[in-house]
């Protein structure tokens, strides 16, 4: 008997999550965070034939200055002042920082064929060969886009207007990821509609995106994926088309994402895995992710991790983040079709103005398909230290399944001006709250 409560015992440690150590976890991971370093070296697409007037083909310029700029040995490939034109993607390589200055303005075709030949990446979760996002980068060590200039992505001039008749392929794509059917045979692009994101790094290890303004991108803003050490850092996305999410860390570890602000047509953040069984087999975390000093003005979500976590999603770490506006403050979410975890989150210091919905909600049951009954595990959530002024909808909504109940979530010094429904629990297991004030009625509750 003796030797069996040992072995329960060790087994019970090998089981929690590694975000059990709290914030001092954190500052681990953050020295892990280094921004890349580039050669003081500076190739202007000036001297590569630029004109950036606002109606010549700037790109081949641009693409040879990051050649040059490469096979130098790295530096700063530079746009001043100026309207750039870009016929298609600018793809970055290995010790390249592109940087915008001031007065720059980097815009794209609205021509989806100039985004062709199809590379790979990942379309909402799923892996296919697709139009190339705008700005894009695959298997780069050391990049980066900096500056104080603008990105454009003119998705409302083509792009954008395509959700309508992307059902057909949205469900094929689906369907090949199910089924596990091979890359080469998901190959989209010409003649299908799925929108392409406007700045992808893709198995990128070093990633630096800073100062610059995006917007109106055609889908997702800021899409990291399969990448390590990335900083998204004073970046303002302001982009309100539908699906325009502002940052999508996907698959990714040790990302810094500060300093931002995000007026957006979806969520303000994402943190994202993979879609079901595509992702089960890639087998990739979304993990060591640190959120802070952000604004979230968005027309539907704040900060939210979901719905595609199939990989997994934990120890994410998120502190002073104002919320102007959303419909869901703090959301977590997924489906039935989706397995995977959602362990170990951190969060403190919010201040919210107004949601429309729900200011902290958990909700596994997200527009579930199949319903193959793969619940995702939500487990060792710690959140304290929220002030909301006005939520229309509920305070405080948990949504767990009898069969795998969300569990170990402590709630501390939450306070709600005024709440539709200050409270909603079902299913969940280890809650506690302490110390959370709605509308003037003190909570105070242990659940085991």
């Amino acid at each position: 008997m003796k030797r069996l409560l040992i072995l329960c015992a060790l087994l019970a440690a090998a089981a929690r999550p590694a975000a059990a150590g709290g914030w001092r976890q954190m500052r681990r991971i953050e020295k892990r965070i280094v921004a890349p370093a580039f050669p003081d070296a500076e190739f202007s697409v000036r001297d590569f034939g630029a004109a950036g007037d606002g109606r010549s083909d700037d790109r081949p310029a641009i693409l040879a200055a990051i050649d040059r700029c490469a096979d130098a040995g790295g530096g700063h490939v530079v746009l001043p002042a100026g309207r750039y034109f870009s016929k298609g993607p600018v793809v970055l390589k290995s010790n390249v920082d592109l940087r915008l200055e001031e007065g720059a303005v980097l815009f794209f075709s609205s021509d989806a064929n100039d985004y062709l030949p199809a590379v790979l990446t990942r379309w909402e979760g799923t892996e296919l060969f697709n139009y190339s996002p705008l700005i894009y980068a695959r298997g780069a060590k050391n990049i980066a886009v900096t500056g104080r200039g603008t990105i454009d992505g003119r998705g409302s001039e083509n792009f954008a207007a395509w959700k309508p008749r992307q059902k057909e392929d949205q469900h094929r794509l689906r369907a090949q990821g199910s089924a596990g059917t091979p890359l080469w045979e998901r190959l989209y692009g010409a003649g299908h509609y799925l929108r392409p994101a406007l700045l992808e790094p893709v198995l990128c290890d070093g990633v630096l995106i800073e100062g610059v303004r995006l917007v109106d991108a055609p889908f997702w803003t800021i899409h990291p994926l399969s990448c390590s050490n990335v900083i998204v850092r004073d970046v303002t996305v302001d982009s309100t088309n539908l699906n325009n999410d502002g940052c999508d860390p996907e698959s990714c570890r040790d990302v810094l994402i500060e300093g931002c602000f995000f007026h957006t047509g979806d969520d303000g953040i994402a943190i994202k895995s993979g879609r079901d069984a595509d992702a089960w087999r890639a087998g990739q975390p979304t993990e060591n992710v640190i959120i802070r000093r952000c604004t979230f003005d968005t027309q539907i979500n704040g900060l939210c991790i979901g719905s595609e976590v199939s990989g997994g999603v934990r120890n994410v770490f998120v502190e002073d983040i104002r919320i102007v506006h959303a419909s869901n403050g703090l959301y977590f979410k997924s489906n039935l079709d989706r397995g995977g975890c959602i362990e170990g989150i951190r969060i403190r210091r919010v201040d919210a103005d107004r949601v429309s919905k729900a200011l902290v909600k958990f909700e596994p049951d997200y527009k579930s398909e199949s319903r193959d009954n793969r619940p995702t595990r939500f487990r060792d959530f710690r959140i304290e230290r929220i002030r909301a002024r006005r939520v229309e909808g509920c305070g405080i909504d948990i949504g767990g399944f009898e069969q795998l109940p969300v569990r170990d979530v402590e709630i501390r010094d939450l306070s709600i001006d005024s709440a539709a429904t200050p409270l909603r629990i079902r299913h969940t297991e280890n809650l506690i709250l302490k110390r959370v004030s709605i509308d003037g009625t003190r909570y105070d509750t242990k659940l085991r």
